[in-house]
């Protein structure tokens, strides 16, 4: 499916997905990659290694310096897909070569589940199930 393209790289993973918006300060624990914002969808789940997929970042401009401590640790996400990037996520993915996309051509909350696997084309805007 298309997307627009917000960082570039390529990356292939799991899918880990989320309908709740992230605050990387705060809702993500830069030393271990899990997600420990209580009442947070994905409370006690780890985001490294994995395609994040969620509906948008919220919170902190610093949320953008914790992506890129996730990625200096090796604990960051492979790659991201969001609804709608904001400035946060855009600016952390970018400084941290994380391939990511935002505006999906189809709803990837209908489309994607926990466990299946994508490449996520952060050059050229594309999103690809693949079976694995």
């Amino acid at each position: 499916m298309k997307a627009r393209a917000i960082s570039g790289g390529k990356a292939e993973g799991e899918v880990i997905i989320t309908r709740d918006a992230i605050s990387f300060l705060g809702s993500v624990d830069p030393a271990t990659g899990t997600v420990v914002e209580e009442g947070h969808e994905l409370y006690g789940k780890k985001i490294s290694g994995r395609v994040l997929v969620f509906p948008e970042g919220k919170g902190s401009t610093v949320g953008s310096y914790v992506i890129y401590q996730l990625k200096k640790r090796g604990l960051a996400p492979v790659a991201m897909i969001t609804q709608r990037s904001e400035p946060i996520v855009a600016l952390g993915a970018i400084i941290s070569g994380i391939p990511h996309v935002d505006e999906p051509s189809i709803d990837v909350f209908e489309l994607l589940k926990d466990g299946d696997w994508v490449l996520v084309d952060g050059d050229r805007g594309l999103i690809e199930v693949i079976e694995h």
